[in-house]
């Protein structure tokens, strides 16, 4: 049986436990890692070490410098550390936009970041309501019938949609869910106009939301940042100026990342 995790019942995958030593070892170490090493360190035969650590390579998380048969880092760990670290600006940089959003609207406000298919929430503020959406941080909701979801897909037209989902259709959560691509294109477009998506009850009855794409310096959508609150406290008359004003906070939080340095 593969050994469990810090005392845990639950067992390990071993292979993957496996990977990720692999993984740990090269990253801490200031030079390329040897095969030989990885082999002592592991304890297992050189070959099992070797598919091991090939298929690492294969998927791009290691790489051997030119001539070498030495381990480092690949370029996908690097692209997923700069993910890292933009998400941790976008926090640092949004947080007290939030707060004053949440202050302003008397609603719970939420930032979200795309996740594959999903936007994953990473930072809220709770309003002061006796009732209010409690949504929390590290939630995963779907794109296409959330408000943060569609603000975040708002440069995609129905081709890149395709793409995405596939021929569809999508689910439905409720009755008022989008569930044609050709559609949600056409509402995609209507937000890249307006600067802000909506919710009408499309992930779950009773609940609105609204959202606005944040951009980074480049002009692209990066993140989302939006309000939820009751039906019965989102009425159309008032769903438009809080779209508008979630839009000038999303700007806000855009200039203010495309003036934070860029690290090399």
């Amino acid at each position: 049986m593969p050994p469990a995790s810090n005392g845990e019942q639950t067992p390990l995958i071993q292979s993957l436990d496996r990977g990720l030593v692999i993984l740990e070892a090269v990253a801490r170490s200031k030079k390329p890692v040897s095969l030989g090493d990885l082999t002592a360190i592991l304890g297992i035969d050189r070959s099992s070490v070797f598919r091991l650590a090939n298929t690492l390579k294969r998927r791009g998380f290691l790489a051997c410098p030119a001539g070498r048969k030495d381990y480092i880092l690949g370029p996908v760990v690097w692209r997923l550390s700069r993910q890292y670290d933009w998400s941790n600006m976008l926090i640092r940089v949004s947080h007290e936009h939030l707060q004053l959003l949440a202050s302003q609207t008397n609603e719970t406000a939420h930032l979200a970041i795309r996740e594959a298919r999903q936007a994953l929430f990473i930072d809220h503020v709770a309003a002061n309501n006796l009732i209010a959406i409690a949504g929390q941080t590290g939630e995963l909701v779907p794109l296409y019938c959330t408000a943060h979801g569609k603000a975040l897909l708002a440069d995609y037209d129905e081709r890149g949609l395709r793409m995405l989902f596939g021929a569809g259709p999508l689910r439905s959560y409720t009755k008022q869910t989008i569930v044609s691509l050709e559609r949600l294109a056409e509402v995609c477009a209507q937000i890249k106009e307006q600067g802000f998506a909506t919710d009408d009850e499309e992930l779950q009855a009773g609940i609105r939301c609204v959202a606005a794409p944040v951009r980074d310096q480049d002009g692209i959508i990066i993140g989302s940042i939006g309000i939820s609150a009751p039906l019965l406290r989102f009425p159309e008359e008032r769903y438009r100026i809080c779209g508008e004003q979630v839009r000038g906070v999303a700007q806000q939080i855009s200039q203010q990342l495309s003036r934070q340095p860029q690290e090399a």
